[in-house]
């Protein structure tokens, strides 16, 4: 059983036995990168696990903006709400890189939750996480200026996706400037300022989809 799929909820609550009947009959997808796994609107009965690559989750306004709202990696879940609550995706799920998923069917999971209680807990807890971060990004966009809203998008990047060097943090996030706006909820140029700021200070090197986090006390305090 690979270490990653052990580390999502649906896999984390079972023991060796039980995790590897489940990962027997999940369906295995390979996706390339932009091409998306679902769409906004789309009828969903679906949970995805991410098995490598990365994922971002995004929606789209009536005038053809776009918000970023999630950037998934390898152990994480998406579309855990059509689960319990068929009906239309959210989100559009697009790979933001090469990416296979692992897919459980509303059908699928019926069987694991009606004889296993410990699964429904270990799902109930991932969609409470999920809440909570909705609701700290609604409320970074109320309280926090763009600059504290842009380190901590760095910083959570950081956590998932960073991996220590000797100068620093390095995180590899995939994506383009703009998404990155998208994600913070500001125009790319307001972040673009907030990022060039942080590198005057020595706290950050910006290179392509990628940014080395120099000072991560610093940059930590600003997210604050």
């Amino acid at each position: 059983m690979d270490d990653v799929l052990m580390q999502a909820p649906l896999f984390a609550a079972l023991d060796a036995e039980g995790a590897a009947a489940l990962r027997a009959s999940l369906v295995e997808i390979h996706i390339t990168k932009g091409e998306e796994l679902f769409t906004e609107g789309q009828p969903g009965d679906r949970l995805y696990v991410i098995l490598d690559g990365k994922l971002k989750l995004g929606q789209s306004s009536a005038d053809g903006r776009e918000s970023l709202m999630l950037v998934l990696g390898p152990g994480e879940m998406c579309g855990e709400l059509s689960l319990f609550d068929p009906g239309p995706r959210r989100a559009t799920a697009t790979a933001l890189t090469d990416a296979t998923v692992l897919g459980l069917s509303h059908e699928q999971l019926g069987p694991w939750l009606a004889g296993r209680p410990e699964v429904a807990s270990a799902l109930l807890q991932a969609l409470a996480r999920r809440l909570r971060r909705t609701n700290e990004a609604m409320a970074d966009l109320v309280f926090s200026d763009v600059p504290g809203r842009v380190a901590k998008a760095l910083m959570d990047l950081g956590e998932k996706f960073g991996q220590i060097t000797p100068e620093g943090l390095m995180v590899t996030h995939d994506m383009t400037q703009e998404e990155l706006a998208q994600l913070v909820g500001a125009s790319r140029e307001t972040v673009n300022k907030a990022l060039a700021d942080f590198a005057q200070r020595g706290w950050i090197r910006l290179e392509s989809r990628q940014v080395m986090i120099l000072d991560v006390e610093r940059l930590g305090r600003r997210a604050r």
